[in-house]
């Protein structure tokens, strides 16, 4: 139980076998306690998602409602770069070469159709990867007091939401490379891969 759920008397060392003058020892230990609990369960959230995201089939991607595809109102990613996002993009962490099999995202390594479908899967694959560990902030509200739940949402927010966007707009960016790629082939008469992000549905 969250020290600051308890009775008065927690925070002014009444309590029987406390130690520390007014109680202020054994409050701040506990209070550590929390943070290192905290922590651990972030770390279990993003690591565990990033391992779930991982398993998930390319199929199961493409379905997925707004994760798994790109819409007209981003605008190929234009409505990204009002945030500036080529100045910072580069800054965040990418992980998705560390598990077995995984994919890198740090850098477009080709400009074969069938490459750029499979960078647009794995943007898809991402964004799961962090929509996920933040939605589960909320179970904080569960056990503790709404000003920690608030502050552990907010928490997530500023650790995940610049990864979902960087993913965003990169599948937009892929999006429309595979929409005019696909429009070169058609005039070739080249045949493109099965699932091509250029044939997602936009709104």
């Amino acid at each position: 139980m969250p020290p600051w759920s308890r009775s008065s008397s927690f925070a002014t060392g009444t309590q029987k076998g406390r130690k520390g003058i007014n109680g202020t020892l054994d409050w701040r230990t506990s209070m550590w306690g929390l943070v290192a609990l905290y922590a651990v369960l972030w770390t279990c959230f993003h690591f565990g998602s990033g391992w779930l995201a991982h398993q998930l089939p390319a199929r199961l991607l493409r379905r997925l409602p707004f994760i798994g595809r790109s819409y007209a109102w981003e605008r190929g990613g234009a409505i990204y770069r009002r945030l500036a996002i080529g100045a910072w993009k580069d800054r965040l962490p990418e992980a998705g070469a560390v598990l077995p099999g995984g994919f890198s995202k740090r850098r477009l390594a080709g400009s074969q159709s069938a490459y750029l479908e499979r960078f647009a899967a794995e943007t898809s694959r991402a964004e799961f990867a962090h929509w996920l560990p933040w939605a589960l902030s909320l179970t904080f509200f569960a056990w503790n007091p709404w000003q920690i739940g608030v502050l552990m949402v907010l928490y997530g927010a500023a650790t995940n939401a610049p990864c979902i966007l960087v993913q965003r707009y990169n599948r937009a960016r892929l999006t429309r490379a595979l929409r005019r790629a696909a429009g070169r082939a058609h005039g070739n008469g080249t045949v493109l891969p099965a699932h091509p992000v250029a044939h997602q549905r936009e709104v």
